[in-house]
């Protein structure tokens, strides 16, 4: 009470009334933000107005199967939901579609769980769960300026969405507010570019300024300007261009106070830094991305397929020799500008485990390409040549080939990119950075971890270039500058699965993240493919910038109107990021 009072005697009496308001406003009863279950939640003449002020209707959005109910008389296009699940673009283009369904959902204390199931023979009525129940459908700047003013005056529970491609559940909440930016997809290519603020000789040939529009995953259902990039955004070029973090020039940003402000290397340089790997949906609503680009040329494309086959249960000791060779060599691969992705699958039914490979080295002739991947298809193939099915297993290259390919977009195309992301699952993941360190002296120790894991995948986006960068010079965690490979595991679930059974799920993820950490102990994380149930989340996701990413967000968030699970001050909240935890 002493403060209030002392901060009163401070102010003129003129602005004092709204003051007061912006206080009460902002800290909502009991330190608690507004859902649409509370008494606090805005009338519809409050709504009324909001409507008045943006250039599309207010969007209510719905979970992704509600056209399937009620199931006597569906309310839309049910066949549209059945055949389109799958589909990731087709989801990421409605506003209540979460990329994996199990973030559309929520679990009461008590184990009930209120969901919308594509599954309508379930008997489960379809319900809201998580999903946001009304918001704008923001296509400008002024619209994303209002809905901030808005949920700000009100003290809402406010979500960020774009594509809703996330493994963390930052773009659902449950009774909340959402800012949906899908929709703001500019995109203006510049001939020179000069960084608001920065000096008149200061140009950068052919850059290029985006909204929320995709990115390189299948059906391009990341937002490139959204997400992705704010925890620091990978791909296969990241080896030879280092990763989205270290490409940015300018990022156009509403704060929590409405202001619509850039930041770059010349203004809001703090801003700019932690907006750099400091994740989603925490400092505020980006606009636009400017980002540097690189020449169009050719590319060289690599490729490994294994089949394996054993005669007798469990991990067959081939694999394990396998992809520790892998590991092993990764850190020459990602130095010579080598990106891509490693699956873990049965090349045929009743096979064993075996790695799909698939790279490319941009920038690179390829004689120089060949100088680091035919290597490793050779040591391949000296285990293949010494391996016995009775024997520790059978091990077969399928296809081992490096060839030259017109261009980066035309490898996407015809390898990678099918059209669509197969989404729409119930999904837990788990992940690490690899570091160089581990894998240079200990390479089997680390295949001999993760092949004891579900659903594998390796994902070759550091080392090189990335290892390059001052680890300091963005707000990412350090860690991203020691590592070479982004590993991840996953399990899954069919609809209908009751709580207690998806809480033994999430036990097994726990037990598995013990297990990886212990193997590469701060080895870090990749935050947007990553667990729910980090303990220290802090330092996984952010090392030892956490302590400087909160500082900055205080000052241009004081009141965490911008609050995501595992995001920046998100430990000062409860689980549901409802009310502030009592100190």
């Amino acid at each position: 009470m002493f403060r209030l009072v002392a901060r009163i005697t401070m102010l003129s009496w003129v602005p004092l009334l709204t003051r007061l308001v912006a206080l009460a406003s902002s800290t909502g009863s009991h330190g608690c933000k507004c859902i649409s279950t509370d008494d606090c939640w805005p009338d519809a003449s409050a709504f009324a107005k909001l409507a008045s002020e943006v250039s599309q209707p207010l969007v209510q959005p719905f979970p992704t199967a509600s056209a399937c109910y009620p199931v006597s008389d569906p309310s839309g296009n049910c066949t549209e939901v059945q055949t389109l699940w799958g589909d990731g673009n087709w989801r990421s283009n409605q506003a209540g579609s979460m990329q994996e369904s199990n973030y559309e959902t929520f679990t009461f204390d008590n184990g009930t769980i209120s969901a919308c199931y594509r599954d309508t023979a379930l008997g489960v009525p379809c319900e809201q769960g998580s999903v946001p129940v009304i918001g704008v459908d923001a296509r400008t700047l002024e619209d994303v300026q209002a809905g901030v003013k808005f949920a700000r005056v009100h003290n809402l529970r406010l979500v960020v969405k774009n594509t809703g491609h996330d493994f963390l559940g930052r773009s659902a909440g449950r009774g909340s507010f959402v800012i949906w930016t899908h929709h703001m997809k500019n995109i203006t290519v510049h001939d020179t570019f000069t960084p608001f603020g920065g000096r008149k000789n200061e140009k950068y040939s052919q850059a290029i300024t985006l909204g929320a529009v995709g990115g390189l995953s299948a059906g391009g259902s990341v937002g490139a300007a959204g997400g992705w990039l704010l925890g620091g955004g990978h791909s296969a070029l990241s080896p030879t261009y280092g990763l989205g973090v270290d490409n940015v020039l300018e990022i156009s940003i509403v704060v929590a106070s409405g202001e619509h402000i850039k930041a770059n290397s010349h203004k809001n340089t703090d801003l700019f830094w932690a907006l750099r790997g400091g994740g989603g949906g925490t400092y505020g609503i980006v606009t636009s991305v400017t980002y540097r680009t690189h020449p169009l040329q050719q590319v060289i494309a690599g490729f490994l397929t294994t089949s394996i086959k054993s005669s007798t249960p469990g991990t067959p000791p081939i694999l394990v020799k396998l992809i520790s060779e892998f590991f092993r060599m990764s850190p020459n691969l990602s130095d010579a500008g080598w990106g891509g992705y490693g699956l873990m699958a049965p090349s045929a039914p009743g096979e064993s485990l075996a790695m799909q490979f698939v790279a490319i080295a941009p920038n690179s002739s390829w004689s120089a390409a060949n100088d680091s991947f035919l290597p490793l298809i050779a040591n391949v193939a000296s285990l293949a040549a010494n391996s016995s099915i009775d024997d520790g297993g059978l091990l077969n290259i399928t296809f081992a080939s490096t060839f030259p390919v017109e261009s980066f977009h035309a490898w996407l195309t015809q390898f990678i990119d099918s059209g669509t992301a197969e989404t729409g699952g119930n999904v837990m993941i788990g992940s690490r950075l690899l570091p160089k360190a581990l894998l240079d002296v200990n390479s089997t120790r680390a295949a001999e971890t993760w092949l004891g894991l579900p659903g594998i995948t390796f994902h070759l986006v550091a080392g090189g270039a990335v290892s390059k960068t001052d680890p300091d010079a963005t707000g990412l965690n350090p860690a991203w500058r020691k590592g070479v490979l982004h590993a991840a595991f996953g399990s899954g679930w069919p609809e209908g699965t009751s709580s207690a059974d998806i809480e033994q799920i999430a036990n097994g993820i726990k037990q598995n993240l013990t297990l990886i950490e212990n193997l590469s102990p701060n080895a870090g994380a990749y935050l947007n493919e990553a667990s729910l149930f980090e303990t220290d989340f802090q330092q996984t996701f952010f090392g030892n910038h956490y302590h400087k990413l909160k500082a900055i967000k205080k000052r241009y968030d004081p009141t965490d109107l911008f609050i995501v699970p595992k995001g920046v001050g998100s430990e000062d909240w409860d689980e549901q990021l409802h009310c502030r935890r009592r100190k």
